[in-house]
């Protein structure tokens, strides 16, 4: 297996080289970047003509992650030639809103239906978007054998407009999912939080979808305000800072899911969550620090690198715009974890809305909020 990355700026959108990339004579090209990038058709037309890719898939991000670090405003583009024919299959649908989500997944799942895929990598709209029905719906029509991970697009922490990328077609519905069918690409996959719960558990006594309504038979907003204090004068942008822990039982000591706040009601004093909650479950308010976000990184490597092949490899890395939000200056140090955990890797990837990723067992395959999620590619030896 072979890899090329560029990396392309606003001053070279048009005239930098995919040269290197084109004489790899890739099977797959990657491309994740800033919304400016996915506006210009001439760019992308560009991509396609001149990678000479059999597929390329992308979307547009909150942050570009590539193999020397973390940027903004710009758009890399990984291009992977495998010694073997991987048999990529790439389903495509679309969805308008949240109620379609899981029938979306379905659609998905249902054109890979009839292959060997082995993995799926999904790319999905950031925005108007229910991950949690979305990977159910594809989970409910492919083996339960099959690796799903991926992640949601960003557009910078606006929560208004993602793209997503198929070729030279660009839109702002298109959900896609990556699937590999030949067992001599192999794909692992890591992800962990690394935040820090305070405040007591709280029971989820009325939830809808991905709105929380209350909590302990309180609004779940004001329960919510008065954890944040001072701090609740800057809802809802302040919520990617102040994510949700949920945990199926009060005495669950595992690692519970993390829920970002995308939103709040007031009216009716809720919570809009990024993902689906369920009643009788319970949540905790959590923060972070950076050193507890960084080894969180490092773990998630750890884990990925558990399941991956010593040959060389790209890992895809997959990292939430709270997660940015926190670290400020110092997000670096986040991939400089992985960099040092998982060797002869190539990094790309992005900073998302969402991660997907397995919790533990592959079939288990979940929405996560701020995490860190890897999936390496890898060919056997």
């Amino acid at each position: 297996m072979k890899v090329e990355q560029i990396k392309l700026t606003e001053k070279n959108r048009e005239s930098g080289s995919f040269e290197a990339i084109a004489k790899l004579q890739p099977q797959l090209v990657l491309v994740f970047g800033a919304t400016s990038f996915f506006k210009k058709q001439q760019f992308v037309d560009r991509l396609k003509k001149e990678t000479k890719a059999i597929h390329i898939v992308g979307c547009s991000t909150a942050g570009e992650i590539a193999n020397d670090g973390v940027s903004d405003n710009s758009c890399v583009v990984t291009g992977v030639h495998f010694d073997v024919d991987p048999q990529i299959v790439i389903a495509k649908t679309s969805s308008k809103g949240i109620d379609d989500s899981r029938s979306a997944g379905e659609k998905l799942g249902s054109q890979l239906a009839g292959s060997k895929c082995h993995s799926v990598f999904l790319i999905s709209k950031g925005v108007n978007i229910n991950g949690s029905a979305l990977i159910e719906g594809l989970k409910s029509k492919i083996p339960d054998s099959t690796l799903i991970t991926g992640g949601l697009a960003g557009d910078h922490a606006a929560f208004q407009m993602t793209y997503t990328l198929h070729g030279a077609e660009v839109d702002s519905d298109m959900i896609l999912a990556l699937g590999f069918q030949n067992t001599s690409v192999h794909c692992s996959f890591g992800s962990m939080g690394g935040w820090e719960k305070f405040g007591p558990m709280r029971k989820v006594t009325q939830a809808t979808g991905n709105i929380l309504h209350t909590l302990d038979g309180q609004p779940a907003l004001s329960v919510y305000k008065e954890y944040l204090g001072s701090y609740a004068d800057q809802l809802p942008g302040i919520g990617l800072l102040f994510p949700l822990e949920v945990r199926s039982t009060e005495s669950d000591v595992h690692g519970g899911l993390i829920r970002t706040i995308l939103g709040v009601d007031e009216k009716t004093g809720s919570l809009i969550l990024a993902g689906d909650i369920h009643e009788n479950t319970f949540v905790r308010l959590m923060n972070a620090k950076n050193e507890g976000l960084v080894k969180g990184a490092h773990e998630a490597a750890k884990l990925a690198n558990r399941f991956s092949n010593e040959h060389d490899k790209l890992s895809i890395l997959i990292s939430c715009v709270g997660r940015k939000l926190v670290m400020g200056p110092d997000v670096e140090d986040e991939i400089d974890a992985v960099r040092g955990v998982i060797e002869s890797s190539t990094l790309t990837g992005f900073y998302s809305n969402g991660e997907i990723c397995p919790s533990g067992a592959v079939t288990n395959c979940l929405l996560h909020n701020q995490t860190m999620t890897i999936t390496t590619i890898s060919e056997a030896g």
